[in-house]
């Protein structure tokens, strides 16, 4: 697992080292990475399009993690963000802790935004 947390979409030369993380992690284990999931702030508004596009074509995301469920957010915009660029939600994060990141049910995730 690699963390690139402050990697913000604007910053270019940060972008570029994560395309190099890339390459290096498949020239050392082959069929590497397995799943790169991008990780989405419920209260981020249409500002997570532009990031899920530029994510995708520097890091190839595969997947979606939503998370700060647990307040006011209802994060919608993960909906749009899924659809636009056809990647699958993987996960929610309901609190603070490792134990609070669970597996993303769709019907219980439109039960709560409606």
């Amino acid at each position: 697992m690699i963390d690139t947390a402050g990697r913000l979409h604007t910053k270019v030369n940060l972008m570029e080292e994560m395309k190099k993380i890339r390459r290096v992690i498949e020239r050392e284990i082959p069929g590497a990475p397995h799943e790169t999931l991008l990780v989405l702030d419920a209260a981020t508004g249409q500002n997570a399009i532009s990031q899920a596009s530029l994510f995708k074509e520097a890091a190839q995301v595969t997947g979606l993690i939503l998370t700060k469920l647990d307040g006011t957010a209802k994060g919608g915009i993960v909906v749009a963000v899924s659809h636009e660029f056809s990647l699958p939600v993987r996960y929610i994060g309901v609190g603070e802790g490792v134990e609070d990141l669970r597996e993303f049910e769709p019907q219980e995730f439109v039960d709560a935004i409606f």
